[in-house]
C-alpha cells in the first residue's frame, strides 16, 4: 500500500507540463502544486481511466509524467557503487528497465488515490539553490496524515523529482536493497534480466486486466 502510494504521488506530482513564465524557470513548489491539481483533475473526470483502462494510463503517464523524472540520477541512486561497476550500455539498460518498473508499478495504483487532499508547505530556498524539498501533507479521511516529501533538482531543462519519501520511505532506498540482492546473486546482468522479467510480468497483467 504505501509503495504504491508513494510511486504514484511521485508520478501526480509531475503529471504534466507546466511551461515556465517568462521571468524565469517555475518553482518547485508551485509546480508541484499545480501540476497536482492537473492531475487529479484528470482522475476525477476520465471514465476511461475510472473504469480500469490501464493501458490509458500508461499512455498518460509515458507522454506526461516522464519528462519531469530525472531516471538517470534515480538509478544512480538506487544502484550504489553498483553503478560504478556497469558498462555504458548496461547503465542504459538499467535507467530504461528502472524507468519501466517505475511506469508499470505507477499505471497499477494510478487511481487509488484521486480523493487524497494534499497540502503543501511553505518552501524557503533561493533561486541560486540546485536541490530542494518540497514537503506536503496527505490529508486522509478517518486516518493520519502521510508526510510526502519530493526531493528535487534543478537542471538545465527546469526542476525534477529524482526521490521521494512518504513517512520515512525513500523510493530510491526501498529499491536499492533489492538490488544490491540482485546484484549479488546474479551480477549486473542479473538484476537487469529481474527486472526486465518484472516488467514483462506487470505488462501482461495490464492486458490482461484489460481484457477483462
Amino acid at each position: 500500500m504505501i509503495k504504491g502510494l508513494l510511486i504514484g504521488l511521485m508520478a501526480a506530482c509531475c503529471a504534466a507540463v507546466v511551461p515556465a513564465p517568462a521571468q524565469g524557470v517555475t518553482a518547485p513548489d508551485a509546480l508541484a502544486k499545480s501540476v497536482t491539481d492537473d492531475v487529479l483533475a484528470v482522475l476525477r473526470t476520465d471514465k476511461d481511466i475510472q473504469s480500469g483502462n490501464t493501458k490509458k494510463v500508461v499512455d498518460l503517464v509515458d507522454k506526461k509524467v516522464l519528462p519531469h523524472f530525472d531516471f538517470v540520477r534515480m538509478t544512480q541512486l538506487a544502484l550504489g557503487r553498483n553503478w560504478r561497476e556497469a558498462s555504458p550500455e548496461q547503465q542504459k539498460l538499467l535507467v530504461a528497465e528502472f524507468r519501466g518498473l517505475l511506469v508499470q508499478t505507477y499505471a497499477a495504483t494510478f487511481t487509488a488515490y484521486k480523493d487524497q487532499v494534499i497540502e503543501y508547505r511553505p518552501l524557503r530556498y533561493q533561486p541560486s539553490d540546485t536541490e530542494v524539498v518540497v514537503r506536503s501533507q496527505i490529508q486522509q479521511p478517518g486516518g493520519r496524515p502521510i508526510t510526502v516529501d519530493y526531493r528535487m533538482h534543478r537542471l538545465d531543462s527546469g526542476w525534477k523529482v529524482y526521490d521521494v519519501v512518504v513517512g520515512d520511505l525513500s523510493l530510491v532506498q526501498n529499491y536499492r536493497g533489492s538490488f544490491e540482492t540482485e546484484v549479488r546473486k546474479g551480477g549486473i546482468d542479473g538484476l537487469i534480466k529481474a527486472l526486465a522479467d518484472k516488467n514483462r510480468q506487470l505488462s501482461s497483467m495490464q492486458v490482461a486486466a484489460d481484457k477483462k
